[in-house]
């Protein structure tokens, strides 16, 4: 009776074993110690899944992910882009939150956050397995991003005419 029961305890331990990923290993940002990044983390924690992927363990502060493999990874507490027109700046609708977007190494992209402090790249892997869009995904992390208060904003080519 008890070897079926250790068998029985076994097999249970191994079923709940094979659903858990590993850590995803992952650099704290400079800032990721900024109390506002600590707020979005916690946040992050009642956003389980990101662009229909569910969020993983990481091993660096002010980090979070989704995806086996991750394929969505976020970075609390990067440096504050200055305004540049070298990559374009888009507004997620939903949310609001502008962000800058760098297709250099297409199909991933990064995302920063422009116009809050401290700043948050959300790097988006698109390739042909997972097939993540970057849209959903920064529009599923709008409201934990969202809690860094906004200081400025994109312009457009037309806002930056009228401005000079």
């Amino acid at each position: 009776m008890r070897t079926r029961s250790a068998a029985g305890l076994l097999a249970l331990v191994a079923i709940a074993l094979s659903g858990c990923a590993s850590t995803v290993t992952l650099d704290a940002a400079e800032n990721a110690a900024d109390p506002a990044c600590a707020e979005v983390i916690v946040a992050l924690r009642n956003v389980p899944t990101v662009a229909g992927l569910e969020i993983r363990e990481t091993d660096a502060q002010g980090t979070a992910a989704w995806g086996e493999p991750a394929a969505v990874l976020l970075t609390c507490g990067v440096p504050v882009p200055p305004p540049t027109s070298e990559v374009p700046c888009v507004t997620e609708p939903g949310s609001g939150i502008d962000w800058l977007r760098d297709d250099s190494d297409a199909p991933r992209f990064r995302f920063t956050t422009y116009g809050r402090e401290p700043a948050i790249e959300v790097y988006v892997d698109n390739d042909a397995e997972t097939g993540v869009s970057g849209t959903s995904a920064l529009a599923d992390l709008g409201n934990a991003v969202g809690l860094i208060e906004q200081t400025g904003r994109c312009l457009s080519l037309d806002d930056a005419e009228n401005a000079g």
